[in-house]
This record gives structure tokens, sequence and C-alpha cells, in this order.
């Protein structure tokens, strides 16, 4: 959980970086920086933060459903694990009943 934590600081830090010097670079037209008010530049930054706020959440919900997924996996090969367990001893047991009456059957000829 760490590791995603720093991964979405260090992307915040660089889009943030990234962002502040697009805006005042020289490279954007005059009518681009004409028009960006600092109502325009604040509300950029408040839908960005939003916008990787809801990709935060959409994550964890992934990642929580992730592992749901995996226990009722394992679950369900539980389930099928004993299942198999049981129709091996019951052939077992079937040999055995078998083998029982097979010697049987010898020693009562004699």
């Amino acid at each position: 959980m760490g590791t995603a934590r720093n991964w979405f600081k260090t992307v915040r830090k660089k889009e943030a970086r990234d962002f502040n010097n697009n805006v005042s670079a020289p490279s954007r037209s005059s009518f681009q920086i004409n028009h960006l008010t600092r109502e325009d530049i604040a509300a950029i930054k408040i839908q960005s933060t939003f916008r990787g706020n809801l990709a935060r959440r959409a994550y964890r919900a992934l990642r929580s459903l992730v592992k749901l997924q995996a226990v009722a996996r394992g679950a369900y090969a539980r389930k099928q694990a004993q299942i198999a367990l049981q129709c091996m001893h019951a052939l077992v047991r079937l040999q055995v009943r078998v083998r029982v009456r097979q010697l049987l059957g010898r020693y009562s000829d004699h």
C-alpha cells in the first residue's frame, strides 16, 4: 500500500510541476495566457485534485474487489478439494470391501 501511495505522490508532484511550468511557459500563445485567470487556474487545480481523488478511490475499490475474489476463489478451491478427498476415501473404502470379498471367497472355497 505504501508503494502505491508513494507513486501517487510522485505523480501529483510531477503533474503540479508540469502544470506550473506550462502555465507560465513562454511557448504558450498570448491568447491562452491572457485567458487563464487565477480563478481558472484554481478551478483546474481543484478539478485535477478531485479527479485524482476519484481515481485513487476507484483503485482502492478495485484492489479490494480483487482481494474479495481471491478469498472467494480460495474458499471454492478448498471446497472442491474437500469433495475430491471425500470421493477418493469412498473409492478406497469400496476397494477394501471388494478385496475383502475376493479374499473371503477364496478361503471359503477351500
